[in-house]
């Protein structure tokens, strides 16, 4: 649970204290500590780091990474462009939000994104 950045929560603690982005990290916790066994299992992460400290953002990217090295895919749908910046494909969809939203401003990699200048994301990674 620490290494997901929940070592704050007590043992016994009732799951429906937990927020929904607490709520995705145990279930991550839960998975790391399978190991390799478990088959290849794509996981579909909802803004996992809102309300997170930096240093909890860091530890989350180190179980991403730890869930890969066991063979695992991962989908995240995220704002925070440490997150961004750390993935391997992104899907930048807008340009703006709503009616003025949904089409695909740019696929690939996080440094190809930097020369698109419709992307509001690019600006800030």
């Amino acid at each position: 649970m620490s290494d997901v950045g929940l070592g704050y929560i007590k043992l016994g603690q009732s799951s429906d204290t937990l927020s929904g982005g607490e709520a995705q990290r145990v279930k991550l916790a839960s998975f790391l500590g399978k190991g390799k066994g478990q088959g290849h299992v794509l996981f579909i992460f909802d803004e996992p780091t809102t309300g997170l400290h930096f240093n909890d953002i860091k530890k989350l990217l180190t179980s991403f990474n730890a869930l890969i090295e066991q063979g695992h895919s991962i989908l995240v749908i995220e704002h925070n462009t440490d997150v961004i910046k750390s993935a391997d494909w992104v899907i930048d969809l807008g340009p703006e939000a709503g009616d003025g939203g949904g089409n695909l401003v740019y696929a690939g990699i996080p440094a190809g994104l930097k020369k698109v200048k419709e992307s509001y994301t690019a600006k800030y990674i």
